[in-house]
């Protein structure tokens, strides 16, 4: 487990703000509505991109997008993260060559993300070596625990809707345990901010469970695979793209959770069912 830290800013935001409404009947309500706020990201000077986000974990989202993106390797490569929201801008200043991140954003793939994520670099081909545990397993009964979980827990959305959440549970025999929650204006800001949050954690995913809210695009798949999480789940659907990426790693992947249901789209071998004679290998 890491000990390093860089030095980071604490600027998060109130997620949700107070408006006044009228309804169908002329009547003033106040009514709650998530924030949302551009942040630019710039790299020793260089600016890279813009992400919308509620505010609620900058650094660790700027973090989180470093990671995901392999702008920066290792965690001590950075020296510092300071969001300015007078500027809505976040100046990360690393320890490492500008001439090598600015290689790697010379190629840009925009993905289908909420706001429209982004991959620098030739992802794909550190994505094809990427190897998930095989060995580890999930209980149906942990399932099930995840979802009723995510259901119970405070959320902006139940408040004020237009979000999407990302969580990320330990896999444990006597239950899964909750470590991170983030909701986020996009999935894979929240997704982001986790990453980041694990990196400076110095935590592994071999034995966690990651669940969204919004649908497993190729994009959240390949994010996933890099934190090396081996079980992806969701109450939405599955792109064909997901799903196949998917099967390259062999990662469970498991979509339309809700309530006691679920289906399971690929990796069913690491599934425990009550009844195992159940267990049909979804094609």
């Amino acid at each position: 487990m890491t000990t390093y830290r860089p030095q980071l800013s604490n600027q998060a935001l109130p997620l949700t703000h107070l408006i006044d409404v009228i309804d169908e009947k002329g009547r003033v309500n106040q009514i709650e509505i998530p924030g949302e706020r551009p942040l630019t990201i710039y790299i020793d000077k260089k600016e890279v991109l813009t992400l919308m986000t509620l505010g609620g974990a900058p650094e660790a989202l700027t973090l989180g997008y470093i990671r995901n993106q392999r702008l920066v390797n290792d965690l001590e490569d950075i020296e510092s993260i300071q969001v300015d929201w007078e500027t809505d801008s976040v100046a990360v200043k690393t320890k490492v060559s500008t001439a090598s991140i600015a290689k790697r954003t010379e190629k840009k793939t925009v993905t289908s993300g909420c706001g429209q994520g982004t991959m620098f670099g030739d992802f794909m081909n550190e994505f094809e070596t990427l190897e998930l545990p095989e060995c580890v397993q999930l209980t149906q009964d942990n399932i099930e625990k995840v979802v009723d979980q995510i259901r119970t827990h405070p959320s902006i959305y139940k408040k004020a809707g237009s979000v999407h959440a990302c969580a990320v549970f330990k896999n444990q025999v006597s239950g899964p345990e909750l470590i991170y929650f983030i909701e986020d204006v996009g999935r894979h800001n929240a997704v982001d901010a986790i990453s980041g949050m694990m990196w400076l954690d110095g935590l592994s995913g071999e034995d966690l469970i990651f669940y969204t809210t919004g649908r497993l695009t190729s994009e959240m798949v390949i994010k996933g695979g890099q934190m090396g999480i081996p079980f992806l789940l969701t109450r939405s659907g599955v792109t064909q793209m997901g799903l196949s990426l998917a099967k390259q790693i062999k990662m469970t992947i498991m979509a339309r959770c809700s309530g006691e249901h679920f289906l399971i789209y690929e990796g069913a071998q690491r599934i425990q069912m009550r009844t195992p004679s159940a267990l049909i290998q979804v094609s």
